[in-house]
């Protein structure tokens, strides 16, 4: 059996909306466009992202 580490590779602020991909490119999160608009959310929020402990970034392959 094999394990690998998967991170996630989108976010969302439970407080205002905002939503971040992961750019693999630039290895950094970037706010996610739908239809030519930025979700940003608002702008001074203490974003509290959706990746909490029941995310499991570990696969096991056989």
């Amino acid at each position: 059996m094999t394990v690998e580490i998967v991170p996630p590779t989108e976010r969302a602020c439970t407080r205002c909306g905002r939503r971040d991909v992961w750019d693999a490119e630039t290895e950094n999160w970037v706010i996610e466009t739908v239809d030519g608009e930025r979700r940003v959310g608002r702008p001074h929020c203490v974003h509290e992202w959706d990746i909490n402990g029941s995310y499991n970034p570990v696969r096991r392959t056989a």
